[in-house]
C-alpha cells in the first residue's frame, strides 16, 4: 500500500457472466488527490468507477475478483454493507439525474436516510452542500422549487450537493461534463478544483484536455486492461507506453 493510497486495486477484475471487462487491475488512488481514468469507449473504466461503491452489485450477473480496498477494507467482501460504503463513496453520473422533488429535498435526501437529523441539521446541510457545489447563490430564494427545472449545469451541481450532503470521503464522477455546454463544464472543473484535498476524487472522462486541467494522476484503460497511470504531467507528455502515447494524441480512440 501506497503511503497516502486511499484506494487500491490489487489484481481486481470485473466480470460480466463470462465477459471480463476489467481485468487484473492494479493501482492505487492518492488520498486527496483528483484521478483521471482515460481510455476509449469499452474500455472498462466505468465499471471500474461503479465497483469502488458497488454500483455493479445492481447488474444481474456481475461478479469480481481480486481485491478492491478502501481504506485498507476490501470493499467487494460480501460483508461489506453496500449501503453504509456508498455513504462514504458518493458518486456523479454522466446525465444529471435529480429526483422528481424540491431542490432542499433533493439534498436532504440522504442525511433523512441515513439518519433523522432535526430540521435545523437539514437546513444546514442543505446550505452548506449547496455552497460546496457553487449552487446556493442561485437558488436560495427557491428552494422549495421542482429540481426537474433546473438546467442541466445547475442540475448537475446539485447532484454534486446531494452527493457532498452525506459527508463522503471519496468522490466517484462518471464523465460528469459530457452532457453540460462549455461554461458548464468550466463551472464543474472549477469545482473540482476547490473539492480536491477534501475529498479523494476519481473522475472518469473522454475529454483529454479535462484529464491534463483537473487531475494529479492519469490511469489509462484499454479493453480491460490498465495499461499506465502515472502523474498526469508525465503520462501526458512522456507516456512510457506506445498505446497510451497514440490514444493521447488521437491515433486512435
Amino acid at each position: 500500500m501506497a503511503m497516502n493510497a486511499h484506494i487500491e486495486a490489487r489484481e481486481f477484475s470485473v466480470f460480466y457472466g463470462t465477459h471480463e471487462a476489467v481485468r487484473k487491475v492494479s493501482m492505487d488512488i492518492a488520498k486527496g488527490e483528483v484521478t483521471a481514468i482515460i481510455g476509449p469507449s469499452g474500455c472498462g473504466k466505468s465499471t471500474f468507477l461503479r465497483a469502488i461503491n458497488r454500483m455493479n452489485d445492481l447488474i444481474a450477473g456481475c461478479r469480481t475478483e481480486g481485491g478492491l480496498l478502501v481504506d485498507g477494507q476490501n470493499v467487494v467482501d460480501g460483508n461489506i454493507d453496500a449501503s453504509a460504503l456508498r455513504q462514504r463513496i458518493g458518486m456523479v453520473f454522466q446525465k444529471p439525474n435529480p429526483f422528481p422533488k424540491s431542490i432542499y429535498d433533493n439534498v436532504a435526501y440522504g442525511p433523512r436516510l441515513h439518519g433523522k437529523p432535526g430540521k435545523a441539521e437539514v437546513d444546514e446541510i442543505v446550505e452548506s452542500s449547496l455552497r460546496g457545489a457553487a449552487l446556493w447563490d442561485e437558488v436560495k430564494d427557491r428552494l422549495g422549487k421542482n429540481a426537474l427545472g433546473l438546467s442541466g449545469g445547475q442540475a448537475q451541481r446539485l447532484c454534486l450537493a446531494r452527493a457532498l450532503a452525506v459527508k463522503p470521503e471519496i468522490l466517484l464522477m462518471d464523465e460528469p461534463t459530457s452532457a453540460l455546454d462549455p461554461k458548464s463544464t468550466s463551472r464543474i472543473e472549477d469545482l473540482i478544483g476547490e473539492l480536491k484535498g477534501r475529498y479523494t476524487i476519481a473522475i472518469v472522462t473522454h475529454n483529454m484536455s479535462q484529464a491534463a486541467r483537473v487531475s494529479d494522476s492519469t490511469a489509462f484503460f484499454y479493453e480491460g486492461w490498465l495499461v499506465e497511470c502515472g502523474a498526469t504531467s508525465q503520462v501526458f507528455t512522456a507516456p512510457k507506453e506506445r498505446r497510451t502515447e497514440d490514444y493521447i494524441t488521437g491515433v486512435f480512440g
